[in-house]
């Protein structure tokens, strides 16, 4: 045991930086075991429930009420309900901050690669300072930059669409006894 733990100390000493980093690369951790079938069952349920409603929504009033990411914020919000990122605080606020940059982004600089990189760039800041990092929501500048979207779009189908997930998230979520659906606000 000594002696791997010399062999180990020497290595450490004789690796450069560039090769260290390279290492980091190589992983050395287990992938996380697959969820059981009853939350399975539940973030399939809840999706469902959730893209449902905002597309008949959509078809009822004409209004838009649905985007892409909103379908990667139900995977967070019923599969992995306990996650700091599934949070309604996340949710809302991360879906929020980005749809506003999104569309500052469009108004001061309209459709450009500088536009989107911006962004994006902004959106993740942003989302860390503020404590409500929610990863679908880095794709609303995407969403909002290419589609060409107005003002109203951070109200509907953006915050609208966030709260519906969240309201679901509580509902859905809580019917399990084994749940506890915010973990904080």
């Amino acid at each position: 045991m000594a002696d791997f733990v010399r062999l180990q100390e020497k290595e450490e000493k004789t690796t450069t930086p560039i090769k260290s980093y390279i290492l980091k690369m190589k992983g050395g951790g287990h992938a996380p075991s697959r969820t059981n079938i009853a939350d399975a069952i539940t973030g399939a349920v809840g999706g469902l429930i959730c893209i449902f409603v905002l597309l008949w929504l959509t078809n009822y009033t004409g209004a838009p009420w649905l985007m892409a990411s909103l379908g990667g914020s139900c995977v967070l919000v019923f599969v992995v309900w306990n996650a700091p990122l599934s949070q309604p605080r996340n949710i809302i606020g991360g879906h929020v901050i980005s749809a506003f940059i999104g569309l500052t982004m469009y108004s001061l600089l309209g459709t450009s690669i500088i536009s989107i990189s911006l962004g994006v760039g902004l959106t993740i800041f942003l989302m860390a300072l503020s404590g409500s990092i929610h990863p679908p929501a880095g794709a609303n500048p995407i969403i909002i930059i290419l589609g060409g979207y107005g003002w109203s779009y951070l109200v509907m189908p953006v915050l609208i669409g966030a709260l519906i997930i969240v309201f679901f998230g509580l509902v859905i979520n809580n019917l399990r006894e084994t749940r506890k659906y915010p973990l904080f606000w």
